[in-house]
């Protein structure tokens, strides 16, 4: 039945909104995964709000992120977003993010070898990885409590941080890939409420907090079903509480949750 459902809905048309409609204008990899990063740093709130902001970012920044962060000094990047606002994200935040972003790129080369540089050979997860690859960012940004990047050391979910790995490590017609050195067997499910419903329905979880633990848990469900790929199913299945023509109605009619 989610395969049945991947088939019909994990289509690249049924994308809008949603912040990963922004990755496709980045043919590039280095270029695409700095949208990744700045779109799903971005995406809570409204999501009407969100593609505001994150159109604002990156149009500001133009169709070479990599290059736009190379050549631009501290200064530039803080009259460029002095006056944006997300929420409870300020323009000095996402400043001091690309001024992080670019000693990680004159460092490493690109956001997957950094990330790639803290992976642990045959460690069984990522989450070692990701705290040191997050902490790296925050530190190079001077700012250790960001709204934009999570901390995982504290047992949030992480959502936005699963959701970039998502989208830079898988690939089909609606993930974009790009990332050749983390399996898909190796993410996580990018906890959001849909998906936290659909896991204690499916009886992936029984539990009410909606952090790690219960993402791992739900991850693992998905595992039984699809080792290699459990992420796999999240993109259609959440489609159902995000676009206005799909209703959690219809679902659990087709698979009878």
């Amino acid at each position: 039945m989610l395969d049945a459902i991947y088939r019909q809905y994990n289509r690249k048309e049924l994308v809008s909104p949603d912040p990963l409609q922004f990755l496709y204008g980045y043919p590039q990899k280095e270029d695409r995964e700095i949208a990744a990063l700045i779109a799903s740093s971005l995406a809570y709130g409204r999501v009407s709000q969100i593609l505001t902001s994150v159109s604002r970012v990156l149009e500001t920044a133009g169709p070479h992120l990599r290059d736009f962060i190379l050549v631009s000094g501290d200064n530039h990047f803080r009259r460029e977003y002095r006056d944006f606002k997300h929420r409870f994200t300020t323009g000095e935040e996402v400043s001091a993010l690309f001024i992080g972003l670019k000693k990680i790129l004159e460092s490493h080369g690109s956001l997957e070898s950094c990330f790639v540089s803290h992976l642990e050979e045959g460690a069984p997860s990522l989450l070692p990885a990701i705290t040191a690859f997050t902490k790296e960012i925050r530190h190079a940004s001077a700012l250790p409590a960001s709204s934009l990047i999570s901390d995982p050391s504290k047992g949030s979910a992480c959502k936005r941080l699963h959701l970039f790995l998502r989208w830079m490590v898988r690939e089909d017609s609606v993930d974009p890939g790009g990332w050749k050195d983390i399996q898909p067997s190796m993410l996580v499910i990018p906890l959001d409420t849909h998906m936290h419903y659909f896991g204690t329905c499916y009886g992936f979880t029984s539990r009410k907090a909606a952090d790690l633990k219960t993402a791992l848990e739900i991850t693992e469900g998905f595992s039984r079903l699809n080792s290699n790929d459990p992420v796999k199913y999240d993109f259609s299945l959440t489609r159902f509480g995000i676009r206005n023509d799909l209703c959690w109605d219809d679902l659990e009619s087709m698979i009878k949750l």
